[in-house]
């Protein structure tokens, strides 16, 4: 469902310069750029003229982009005097485009984006909203095989991205049951198929996020067994995803950007208020995407857009810095994390 690339694999993509890193040809944008004027005559911006706004995506189209869908198909950008052109990402993700300019907005992760906040090579970014409130993500296996806490990975396979971060929230949680972590096979595995996955047996145990594959399994009748991170240890309540942006766009053109945010607001509240017209909007815009599954994913979803925020796209500071806490305590970070870094809410409607 989403793209959760791994922190070597990210500080690699980074060290290259800016100016060598254009968008990849080849990734179709989305339909869908509105036509209509705004509502005042002018754009975002000021100008007669509407504002044009590429967002990057970070994966596939799903159900963590709906409210983009919406915002876009009932013309809340266009109202704002924006023209938003929506493209699927480079190899590299979402950062570099938004860093150089190229781009906007863009998804990200608050893990993944850690090591391009700093260093020699850190990138001008900052996430501006979060898409969901809590990190839905946890293990998944088949139900039955002892693996319903952590402890039970132990002497089983696990398929792992080879991330750092990525093993040591696993250790965490594992350990943290009294489990052994050294007895978990680790099986470098990308999975794209999770419920053939377990049933195939080719591994035992997968992250997954709940709102897209745990949600299929649930469809395809796979009895599973789960537990989710934050579940376990608060400082795993994360943000993922986040709309990101450049650090040069937010100072230059601060109007524009509170326009955009706040349009794309109102297309996930709707989405949250109204799961099964968001999904076909979506499954419109998208039609390869399997419609029931759409639907019950954004069934899920719709309740983690806004959940106990005070409003759509807030991060809550101690969360956010928590984390990334968490990253310098641990020696994920080098350098390490300064408090604050990487995020702000100052963009969001007031």
């Amino acid at each position: 469902m989403m793209k959760k690339l791994g922190t070597a694999a990210l500080v690699s993509a980074l060290a290259f310069s800016l100016a060598a890193c254009g968008p990849k040809t080849g990734a179709p944008p989305s339909e869908g750029a509105g036509e209509a004027t705004a509502t005042d005559g002018q754009t975002a911006g000021g100008g007669n003229q509407k504002q044009k706004i590429t967002f990057v995506l970070d994966w596939t189209p799903n159900t963590n982009h709906t409210g983009l869908y919406v915002a876009q198909k009932k013309g809340y950008f266009d109202e704002a005097g924006l023209e938003v052109e929506i493209v699927q990402p480079p190899e590299g993700g979402a950062e570099i485009l938004v860093a150089s300019g190229k781009a906007q907005f863009g998804v990200s992760f608050q893990d993944t984006m850690a090591p391009a906040l700093v260093g020699d090579g850190a990138l001008p970014i900052k996430a501006v909203a979060a898409i969901l409130q809590h990190n839905t993500s946890g293990i998944i296996s088949l139900k039955g095989e002892g693996m319903d806490t952590p402890k039970g990975l132990e002497g089983k396979t696990y398929a792992t991205w080879e991330s750092p971060v990525e093993l040591a929230t696993l250790q965490n949680v594992v350990e943290g049951d009294g489990g052994d972590f050294s007895q978990v096979k680790l099986i470098p595995n990308t999975v794209s198929d999770e419920v053939s996955a377990l049933k195939t047996k080719s591994v035992d145990a997968i992250w997954i996020f709940y709102g897209w594959a745990g949600v299929k399994t649930e469809l395809e009748k796979l009895e599973t067994d789960y537990f989710s991170f934050s579940g376990l240890n608060p400082v795993f309540d994360y943000y993922t995803p986040v709309v990101i942006s450049g650090n040069s766009f937010l100072k230059e053109e601060p109007d524009v950007a509170k326009a955009f945010l706040a349009a794309l607001g109102k297309g996930y509240q709707d989405a949250a208020l109204h799961p099964e017209e968001a999904a076909g909007i979506l499954c419109e815009a998208v039609p390869e995407l399997d419609p029931e599954l759409a639907l019950a994913s954004q069934q899920y979803l719709s309740g983690q857009y806004l959940a106990d925020a005070p409003k759509w796209g807030y991060m809550d500071p101690k969360r956010w810095n928590g984390f990334y806490s968490w990253l310098n305590e641990n020696g994920l970070s080098q350098p390490e994390l300064p408090e604050n870094i990487g995020f702000t809410n100052d963009y969001l409607p007031q």
